[in-house]
């Protein structure tokens, strides 16, 4: 496991200009985000922007539907369902909720600009597997474990 300091400049070199928002223009207006609670997800559950919904997870990630479903462990089509009709599909809970989760704790110690690309990036303190690959193994308890090891100050 990589040190507490590597692990977090590894972090912050990872973001990227893709996960940066879109730089709002000068002299328009933009449509107010709302957002619908989704029953048994954690968090705002849906935003809309207009037109668009998306899961509070997945833009808070910056991530295409195929990336997200990856990591949440469900299909494309399950998410797209949600995101088109606000309605909560069983198994999507318990993935969507324990990623929150980790999600939360990252925050306090990777740059929340950085979450999104870091779960995409080879990491040293996975044997260069990417996060996501990670929890693609049924492994996720490993970045609960690195988080841990992170906020207590435990050496890797």
């Amino acid at each position: 496991m990589t040190t507490k300091t590597q692990f977090r400049n590894q972090a912050k070199s990872k973001s990227s200009t893709s996960d940066k928002k879109p730089t709002k223009r000068i002299g328009t207006k933009s449509p107010p985000i709302q957002s619908t609670s989704i029953p048994g997800l954690k968090g705002k559950g849906l935003l809309r922007l207009g037109d668009e919904a998306r899961l509070e997870l997945r833009d808070r990630l910056n991530m295409a539907r195929p990336i997200f479903s990856r990591v949440v462990n469900v299909s494309e089509r399950t998410i797209a369902k949600v995101e088109a009709d606000s309605q909560t599909a069983t198994k999507l809970q318990r993935p969507y909720n324990e990623v929150y989760r980790l999600l939360e704790a990252l925050d306090d110690v990777i740059d929340a600009n950085s979450l999104g690309s870091w779960f995409q990036s080879p990491n040293e303190a996975f044997e260069g597997l990417k996060p996501l690959e990670v929890i693609e193994r049924g492994e996720i308890d490993r970045l609960w474990t690195m988080v841990f090891e992170l906020q207590s100050g435990m050496p890797g």
